[in-house]
């Protein structure tokens, strides 16, 4: 992900509480495995041809530089730029010698203008403080005709606890209390960064279009899928962390249901549902 400060201020941090040595690397590669059939499909529907330039800002762990670059191989260039040292390493271990990776920050990168066909920026203007900025500055990457495409998954995903609804909205509403106590934001700023039409419209791009993938799970899950909801969203996100913004009894269900050791393991219900949206909105440079 990237960030609004210089690259080499380790003190300056983004909405989300990102620098260039935050790394949340394990997260992004659990994602990215899990979301890989619908990340595909999304990059897919783009009409990306072969020979174009493509630059993935905000490019985490790298997972979706690979599938770019297949799909504008062999002539076709792409380039990755995140603010993390972490991700920046994990992302050029994974790639070839045909992508380039760099550690940039988003409202600096070090890449001339009109130098792209393609922009692809996942999950990243969510983490800027001024995320109209970031969208005018990748925008002067482009070649005139250019596109950028700007994806959103769901920040709090619905329908984990589809039989339990109570349960369902108390931890719903912890995670948000957690988030205005750590990071000092409300969901009033939250759902402004994920206006990402308006962001586009705001930035004087044109043809814009949109499109929402779901992402539904049912049991039984496959390995991605199981490793991704229990580290990084049951462990992760909820665990410890939850427990002051609940109630003992809560909390305590709560644990039960994230436990797989524990009989009420969510996961392994076989009436166990789970939705996610990721919301890919494109737009053409003038």
């Amino acid at each position: 992900m990237t960030d609004v400060g210089d690259s080499d201020d380790r003190n300056v941090t983004g909405l989300l509480g990102d620098t260039t040595e935050r790394d949340y690397s394990r997260k992004l590669q659990l994602f990215n495995a899990f979301a890989e059939p619908e990340l595909r499909r999304a990059i897919a529907s783009l009409g990306l041809k072969q020979g174009m330039r493509v630059l993935d800002a905000g490019c985490g762990t790298g997972e979706a530089l690979r599938w770019l670059y297949g799909a504008v191989a062999p002539q076709g260039t792409v380039v990755g730029i995140d603010l993390s040292a972490a991700h920046v390493a994990a992302a050029r271990a994974g790639v070839s010698d045909q992508v380039s990776v760099l550690q940039a920050d988003v409202l600096r990168p070090p890449l001339g203008p009109r130098n792209f066909d393609f922009i692809w920026s996942m999950n990243t203007i969510n983490h800027l403080r001024e995320p109209l900025a970031g969208v005018r500055v990748l925008a002067s990457l482009l070649h005139p005709g250019g596109r950028i495409a700007l994806g959103q998954s769901s920040l709090l995903p619905e329908m984990f606890f589809a039989w339990d609804s109570r349960l369902e909205r108390l931890t719903n509403e912890a995670v948000r209390s957690y988030y205005r106590n750590r990071y000092g934001v409300s969901e009033r700023d939250l759902a402004s960064t994920r206006a990402i039409v308006g962001l586009l419209r705001r930035a004087a791009l044109h043809s814009i279009t949109v499109q929402t993938f779901i992402i539904e799970r049912v049991s039984s899950l496959n390995p991605a899928d199981e490793a991704y909801l229990l580290e990084a969203i049951f462990r992760g996100t909820w665990g410890e962390r939850l427990r002051p913004y609940l109630s003992g009894e809560d909390y305590d269900e709560l644990a039960a249901l994230c436990d797989p050791g524990h009989p009420a393991y969510a996961l392994r219900r076989a009436d166990f549902h789970f939705l996610q949206t990721v919301t890919i909105a494109v737009g053409e440079v003038p």
